[in-house]
Order: C-alpha cells, then structure tokens, then sequence
C-alpha cells in the first residue's frame, strides 16, 4: 500500500508536507508519495482577502481526496475553514511549532525602530490592523506571493537573491511580517527582526499547526464510534495527533465559528494548556487598527468539547463588547 499525500506545490507547503509524510511511513511502515494539488489561491492574483480568503487554498485538496486522487492531504490549520466539509475528517493535528507572528525588516530593526511612514508589507487582513494598532504612523500595503517573494520585498534580508529595487517585486518595502511557523520550516528564521509576543499581535486560530485531512472512513475511530478505520494508515494518523495542540487549535476556531468568522477577518487567537487548564485569549480588530476587543478565559474542560465551549464563551464576551459593530466578521 502506497500511501498518496496532496500538497498544495508552493515551497512552504512541499516543505512540511514532505516533514509529515516522512513521519507517516515512519510510523505506518508503508510507503508514500506526494501528489501536487493545484488550488485556485495558487493560480489567481490580487488581494486575498478579496478572493475568498486562505479557504481558496482549501477546496481543489478537498475535492482531490473526495475523488479519491489522494488519501491525505496535509493543510496549513489557519487556511481550514471551520464548516466541516462532508465525508472528511482532521484525521490528526501533529504537535504545534512556534505561533507568533514575526517582523523580517531591512537593518534589523524592530517595528517601534521603524520610522514613521515605513512601509510594512503583509496579505493579512489580522497582521495588518494589529500593526495599525500598533504603530498607526507606518504605511501598512497588501502583499501576495510564496515566502521568498515576500522576503524578497525587504532589501538585505539573509538569502535574497538581489538588492534591486523594483517596485512591487523586490526591495521596495521596510519590512513584512509572516509566520515564524513557516519560516522555521523552510529554513529562514534568519530574517526575523523581530518575534511578537501576543500582546502586540495575536496569531490566526490554528497558527504554527497543521491539520493532515482524509476521507472519514480511513480517520481513526474514536471511542464508541462505528465510523473511522482502526487499520494502518489510520493508527499511523492517530500516532501524529498531539493531544494539546488539538484542544488549543479546537478552542481557537471556535471563536471563529461562533463570530460566524472567515478566515481573512481581523481576529486573532491562541490557547495553550497549562496544567490543568486550558486558557485563551482572542481579539477582534477594525481593518484600520483604530479599534480593539480583546477578552481572555480559561477552563479545566481539557476535552474538545470543553475547548468549543472555551471558545464560545470568549466569542460572546466579544461580542458583548462591541466586535461585530468594529470588523466585518464576514470576510471570507
């Protein structure tokens, strides 16, 4: 049995697609091989935001293992949608990396080092009014492009392969800021100015973690369920899981479901467990950073359900304060 893993063809997704099916017939001692998926986010341009989101990265993986091209497709978590999609399972969320966001800027200076009218480049519509928020003297500019395009925007930067400065492709911008995730994984951490710790930017719900997706029958069976496999792609699948990453991740994208949220809305979210506990906090900001909500709590729940719960209650306490009056939630 040959196990065939869909990946998106971008670096960044080849990278830790290639890192989990390593792991995979490690684990399920069988062999594997990686199918290259094209998905409507990697041919269109523009703004992201405005196409659909990160979800645009989603679906042609979804359709792939539906009509049986694939067995497992390997997903960035930040790029699922909450909705589940019918006849597919996260089969498994491996141990998560590092969360924070992170400034990759020319000089090495941190963002309260950079001068007013600095131009700062991300594709995130989250990471661009936590900026705002942050430093609403800078010019914040919409971006696309795979990880070393974007480095490429900031001139000096370790590993850019020119200093020519050629509007709206390379070395026109002070600084980007990406995923330290993503950056880690393909070997470029670097570049990194600067790491945010959470009270500055909070992080995508299911940022620094990856969902490995596959049709519901071939997902391991949980206890009392007759639906799922207990055969050996499925036990290998259970053998990736991390516990802890699915209750922060479960947490996480429940306030997203709950704010009826896409994933290119200006909110953020991390949970992490603590001992006991598991513990959130979230934010909701307006595009142009002027304004902010930001509620945290915590629960000794430590199952998925008490984590969706987790998450709900910080929904409605956000939206008790005013976010859905400050951000449209219904960005895709």
């Amino acid at each position: 049995m040959t196990v065939r893993i869909g990946t998106r063809a971008s670096k960044l997704a080849l990278t830790q697609t290639q890192q989990t099916a390593d792991q995979l017939a490690a684990v399920g001692g069988f062999p594997v091989e990686l199918v290259h998926i094209k998905t409507e986010g990697d041919v269109k341009t523009g703004s992201l935001s405005q196409m659909g989101g990160t979800g645009v990265f989603v679906a042609a993986l979804r359709d792939a293992l539906l009509a049986d091209t694939c067995d497992v497709a390997v997903h960035s978590l930040k790029d699922l949608p909450t909705g589940a999609a019918l006849g597919l399972s996260i089969a498994a969320t491996p141990k998560r990396v590092d969360v924070r966001d992170v400034l990759c800027a020319r000089d090495g200076m941190t963002l309260a080092e950079l001068p007013g009218g600095a131009k700062v480049g991300t594709g995130s519509p989250r990471r661009a009014a936590q900026l705002r928020a942050a430093r609403p003297d800078i010019e914040v500019l919409d971006i696309r492009g795979n990880v070393d395009t974007r480095l490429g925007r900031v001139p000096g930067l370790p590993g850019n392969l020119t200093d020519v400065v050629v509007p709206g492709k390379s070395c026109d911008l002070d600084a980007v800021v990406l995923a330290a995730a993503g950056l880690e994984r393909m070997d470029r951490l670097d570049t990194v100015s600067e790491f945010f710790e959470s009270d500055v930017m909070l992080p995508a719900p299911g940022q620094g973690a990856l969902a490995i997706e596959c049709r519901t029958n071939d997902a391991p069976r949980t206890a009392g369920s007759t639906e799922g496999s207990n055969g050996v792609l499925a036990q290998a699948l259970a053998a990736l899981n991390d516990d802890d990453t699915r209750l922060a991740v479960t947490a996480e994208r429940a306030v997203l479901a709950r704010l009826e949220a896409g994933c290119a809305a200006p909110v953020g979210a991390y949970a992490f467990r603590k001992g006991s506990m598991l513990h959130l906090e979230a934010v909701v900001c307006a595009v142009d950073g002027t304004k902010t909500v930001r509620e945290k709590k915590a629960t000794d729940g430590l199952t998925e359900v008490g984590a969706t719960l987790l998450g709900i209650e910080v929904a409605e306490l956000l939206l008790a304060a005013g976010a859905a009056e400050i951000a449209d939630l219904a960005a895709s």
